[in-house]
């Protein structure tokens, strides 16, 4: 195979032996180098060596990176990458639903570059790839790099995420290695299989190597959310009102106050920090300062339970045809198929309905917030919805590695990807009038409690069949991508190498959507066929004083008849837009082709200073990005298409420094600079315009920005690691994110005339701009400790701790109706917790591995709620834990038996609305799972 020459060697083991530290000679083999001489190898296995691993690489790479390594071929005791990246310092995990978690940050950051192998990858027109989809069981290694060298691509702000696959040169026998796991996910009450299989060999062919790797995974996965949510907090008129309306009316009891009721605009919908909600606070109603009450407008649940399949495929070709060069061919497949069916009961709890003066409403002590009322003759809805997704991604990669003389040693690849997403939605509604109810939004556990008086929701005579909803998007990207990196090796008293080469990448992406609404179809739930209706059971697990059962359309059935049901609601024939115009079913949004070419050059240093080894490398990277873009409309009052074209030049330096203050303990300075470019939707030109279909004054607008730039960050990292013992460290980090140009929607109110208006009418339209600013810093704590000489079943027994803080501003910027920036409002940065740790116990010895795991961290901003109704805008998150457990028995030489569970403490998720104590939005319930399995090697 593959080897380096002499000189290249004698480098390599020079620059890394200081580095190396000594195993238990049990545990070591030797294998020979091309001069004869003999280097260690580690052969362990279990989640002590995949944590020693993990130590090694963070101690010998230049930058500072964490990584998690299989405890063996094809063993990570995860779902998904997400998920076997909880336990990592700096990572957080959150948006725990449909079986698993889904979004990771990086230092409370989601904008992260994912590569695989080096290279970048994404899901159809976007830029990152859904990391959920790639399955642990084809994993090797994954390293999360905190700080950047110029040789690696320069967006993500947060980091990136590189996960490196098996290859058949990394194998020195032929391996078999089939694996399986029966998953039980406890809601769902459904058991679903988790499969993989590795096979890998290599062959002595004409004085060379060839070798083979072939790694399947297949993964369904069945689901079951449930969540109840409060509505939006809306003011209304106290029990005895005396202010009067625009057109001389006065107010009823508890009646809805309206923005357009009053001149000048008594409150506007979407306010940064809502309506005052102390006792007493008045609104200027046409001159009176009148008294309200805060209010709920609803209360809704969602039952949502689906059903996921995840197939995936590596393929690996090496050829190294002497000792000087090595030819690699690589085939990535990954899918994604789901088809879900939520469940939707959806209550209006205000004016909407009637109110008996003579009922009671209790307020929160101190505030002018209804906690409880009763509601008479009040709307409600159940919706049956019904969703198809399904991802194909593939990557195809040819490269070369080439030692051209001692010295100088090249590589090159190329390679290309395509990616596509689909969707389709359908739903029927069923409605109603529910007689009378007693709602409490928030009965002692932050969770809303509804309760119906002689009413059963479950009786299907009492719904009436309502409208049909269809939408539904296409989208697809495509790259070709080419690379060129060389090393040389310099004999110099402070350079030691020199590292340049080049980046080009072409790269399109395509989206296109539908939406339409149908017309009532009439008639009783209770008339149509009982295969159209659908009871849940056991809501929310007996956790709320809620309906534990409801009945709605079947979405399955209402999604495979959708003909039927599109004739009754009237969306047969031509489809039409919302302005009635013929209609594709799909229409194309946007169309992007765009170029980027990178160079780089970089050096490695080693000096003394002060008697002690201080390295490093110092690079700059430069980075030229150009679009062309076409964008699609159907509104007729503009025109059909429009093109633009955007570019971008970054010089993006870099600076690392690592000073060896003894044998096992060092320091790290690093300073970075990296960008975020825009996502292909913020730059759409056009405006969507949507009439006012809610009564409250005026319409809603959304549109792109094709001149926003990059967002651009600058890093400093400071370090101190100590390396105590061969398979434990403990190490601190402080770090600091200066982030400018963060896209931001701005607000302006617009008059429009859609082609349905009678006259120009006012629209809030958002449209993003580079507009805000944000500071991030932190410290990262964290240690893995093994103790030495234990005795007897004591050994193997340690611990994995990380504790990180965070302390995040972004300037949000507040708006004139004229679009001007008014003034600015300090948030922390969207998804940013203050604090979070992991608390590992562990045990590995001989046979018998085992690890309990604990993930906690702080609320934090999570979203803004729509500006149309939300008071206030801003959505927190609770803190969020979960409880894991692995273990995995050796029962011969050859089989490993597995136990997996996760969310151990069935945790409910919970958000609010700016104000925890009195705010409450919504609670989550998830599955807990179990899982047996087994991995046999060969």
């Amino acid at each position: 195979m593959f080897k380096r020459t002499h000189l290249a060697s004698a480098v390599l083991v020079a620059m890394s032996c200081q580095f190396a530290f000594a195993q238990d000679d049990q545990d070591a083999q030797t294998t020979p180098t091309q001069d004869g001489s003999d280097v260690e190898v580690i052969e362990v296995s279990g989640v002590r060596a995949s944590l020693s691993k993990a130590i090694n690489i963070k101690r010998q790479n230049v930058q500072i990176v964490d990584s998690i390594v299989a405890e063996d071929i094809g063993e990570f005791p995860d779902n998904n990458v997400v998920e076997a990246l909880q336990r990592v310092t700096g990572i957080q995990v959150t948006d725990r639903a449909s079986g698993e978690v889904n979004t990771v940050t990086v230092r409370g950051l989601t904008d992260v570059t994912t590569t695989i192998n080096g290279r970048n990858v994404f899901t159809a027109s976007g830029r990152a790839v859904a990391l959920a989809d790639i399955p642990a069981a084809l994993l090797k290694t994954v390293n999360v790099y905190k700080t950047r060298s110029a040789s690696q691509i320069g967006s993500g702000i947060a980091g990136q995420i590189d996960v490196k696959t098996q290859r058949p040169f990394d194998f020195d026998d032929r391996t078999f290695v089939l694996a399986g796991r029966a998953i039980h996910q406890e809601q769902a009450d459904k058991t679903d299989p988790q499969l993989s299989f590795l096979a890998t060999d290599t062959w002595e062919v004409d004085g060379g190597d060839f070798g083979a790797l072939l790694n399947v995974s297949y993964t369904r996965t069945n689901f079951r959310d449930q969540s109840i949510t409060a509505g939006a907090m809306l003011p209304f008129a106290t029990e005895n009102p005396s202010a009067q309306k625009l057109d001389g009316s006065g107010y009823g009891p508890l009646e809805r106050i309206f923005p357009d009721q009053c001149s000048p605009q008594c409150w506007s919908p979407g306010m940064e920090n809502g309506l005052p909600f102390a006792a007493g606070s008045t609104l200027n109603i046409n001159g009176t300062d009148e008294p309200y009450y805060l209010s709920r407008d609803a209360i809704f649940g969602s039952d949502f339970q689906g059903e996921r399949e995840r197939p995936a495929v590596n393929l690996s070709l090496q050829w190294a045809p002497n000792d000087y060069s090595t030819y690699t061919f690589e085939g990535f497949y990954n899918g994604y198929e789901q088809e879900s069916f939520n469940s939707l009961f959806f209550q209006f709890v205000d004016w909407w309905g009637d109110v008996d003066p003579n009922d009671p409403v209790g307020l929160i002590d101190g505030t002018n917030i209804i906690e409880s009322r009763y509601v008479n003759n009040a709307f409600n809805f159940t919706s049956g919805d019904v969703t198809q997704s399904e991802t194909d991604s593939y990557l195809l990669s040819l490269g070369g590695d080439w030692q051209i003389n001692d010295f100088l040693n090249v590589k090159s690849e190329v390679y290309y990807q395509k990616s596509e997403f689909t969707t389709e939605f359908f739903a029927v509604r069923g409605t109603t009038s529910q007689p009378r109810l007693y709602v409490e939004t928030n009965d002692g556990n932050d969770i809303p409690s509804l309760v119906y008086e002689n009413s059963d929701p479950t009786n299907a005579s009492l719904y009436n069949v309502g409208e049909t909803f269809e939408n539904g998007s296409s989208s697809e990207g495509d790259s070709i991508t080419w690379t060129v990196d060389a090393e040389y090796f310099v004999d110099n008293a402070f350079f030691t190498k020199v590292q340049f080469g080049s980046f080009v990448d072409r790269r399109t992406a395509e989206q296109g959507n539908y939406d339409f609404t149908g017309g009532v179809i009439g008639g009783l739930l209770s008339d149509y066929d009982e295969n159209l209706q659908y009871r849940n059971e056991n809501f929310f697990d007996g956790n709320a004083t809620f309906p534990e059962s409801w009945v709605a359309a079947d979405g399955y059935y209402a999604f495979a008849n959708r003909d039927r049901y599109r004739e009754l609601s009237g969306l047969t024939g031509i489809y039409q837009d919302q302005f009635g115009q013929d209609a594709p079913r799909i229409r194309t949004n946007f169309d992007i082709e765009e170029t980027t070419i990178a160079l780089y050059a970089e050096a490695e240093y080693n000096t003394e200073l002060f008697g002690k080894v201080l390295d490093g490398e110092i690079g700059l990277r430069y980075e030229m990005n150009e679009a062309d873009m076409t964008f699609f409309t159907l509104d007729p009052t503009l025109p059909p298409q429009s093109t633009a074209e955007r570019d971008d030049n970054t010089l993006l330096p870099s600076l690392v420094a690592r000073y060896h203050l003894t044998d096992d303990l060092m320091a790290r300075v690093a300073y970075t600079e990296t960008i975020r470019r825009p996502a292909f939707e913020q730059l759409n030109a056009y405006t969507s315009y949507q009439p006012d279909l809610t009564d409250v004054g005026y319409g809603t607008g959304t549109g792109g920005n094709p001149n926003l730039e990059p967002v651009e960050s600058q890093n400093w990292d400071f370090a101190l690691e100590w390396y105590f013992a061969p398979e434990s460290s403990v190490y601190a980090t402080y770090f600091t994110r200066d982030i400018e140009g963060i896209v931001f929607d701005s607000i302006v109110a617009e008059q429009y005339q859609g082609p349905t208006d009678d006259a120009p009418g006012t629209y809030i339209v958002s449209k993003p701009a580079n507009t805000s600013n944000g500071k991030l810093d932190g410290w990262e704590l964290g240690t893995v400790y093994f103790p030495e000489n234990l005795p007897g079943m004591l050994d193997g027994l340690g611990v994995q701790a990380s504790y990180t803080i965070l302390d995040s501003e972004q300037d949000i910027p507040l708006f004139n109706e004229d679009g001007g920036i008014d003034g600015y409002d300090t948030r922390p940065i969207f998804g940013v917790s203050d604090t979070s740790y992991s608390a590992i116990l562990i045990y590995d010895n001989e046979e018998l591995s085992m690890r309990l795991s604990y993930v906690w961290r702080d609320d934090f901003l999570n979203n803004y709620e729509d500006r149309l109704f939300a008071n206030p805008l801003g959505v927190y998150r609770e803190p969020e834990k979960s409880m894991d457990f692995q273990l995995s028995y050796d029962a011969t030489e050859d089989l490993t038996v597995t136990f997996d569970a996760t969310n151990l403490t069935e945790e409910i998720y919970q958000s609010y609305y700016e104000y925890p104590s009195t705010h409450n939005f919504g609670s989550a319930l998830y599955s807990r799972t179990f899982a047996l399995g087994f991995r046999y090697r060969m």
